[in-house]
């Protein structure tokens, strides 16, 4: 500590983002791996139940990679142009999102397809949910103090992730437990707001750089 206090004040600065970065890409490599795991887990487990709530989730797992991928990209040169690239690609990413479980969500509750327990599942979900949670705060403290939107950015697809794993794990709950079948994609119904919100607010945050 004593020796990095009698650096110059600008490297001492520099020492610092540079451990904010490589905290950063940790961060995004960890949901990077978490995700590649899960959307697979998911994925399986969603057509062994026919529940569009976990297969949406997978799908939703599948943006969440991309968009890690386009911070890792990011972080590792960052300027302006390709900070508006990344915020669009995130931006699109949340509109697929939201565009593809609105439309499973209505087809499946007018066909009115009736989605099998997951025990798996409902695991997965439960940890989701604690990880994402504790990977988006990591990303939003550390995007705050680099400056960089986006990472702060991608905090919010984590969130989003999370309140997904949330959303789909009580409707997977609900029909376990009290044979509500709606309850699964009326879960994916949860998301579609906020995937438009945040997939607007990413375009709005690239047209100002």
């Amino acid at each position: 500590m004593e020796e990095i206090s009698n650096l110059p004040k600008s490297e001492r600065e520099l020492r610092a983002a540079n451990k904010l970065l490589r905290r950063g890409l940790l961060l995004e490599y960890l949901t990077l791996g978490w995700n590649v795991v899960g959307s697979i887990i998911v994925i399986l487990s969603g057509m062994e139940a026919n529940s569009i709530a976990l297969v949406g989730f997978a799908f939703d797992s599948l943006i969440e990679i991309g968009a890690s991928m386009i911070v890792i990209w990011q972080l590792m040169g960052v300027s302006q142009r390709r900070e508006k690239q990344a915020l669009r690609s995130i931006g699109t990413g949340f509109f697929v999102l939201a565009t593809y479980i609105l439309t499973h969500s209505l087809e499946t509750l007018l066909a009115q397809v009736h989605p099998s327990q997951s025990i798996i599942g409902i695991a997965w979900l439960v940890a989701t949910f604690i990880v994402m949670l504790s990977l988006a705060w990591g990303k939003e403290v550390t995007g705050e103090k680099l400056g960089n939107s986006i990472l702060k950015a991608e905090a919010r697809v984590t969130v989003i992730d999370a309140y997904l794993a949330g959303s789909v794990l009580v409707g997977l709950l609900l029909n376990t437990f009290f044979g509500w079948w709606w309850a699964d994609p009326i879960a994916g119904l949860v998301i579609v707001f906020y995937g438009f919100k945040e997939g607007w607010h990413a375009w709005v945050e690239s047209s100002h750089l």
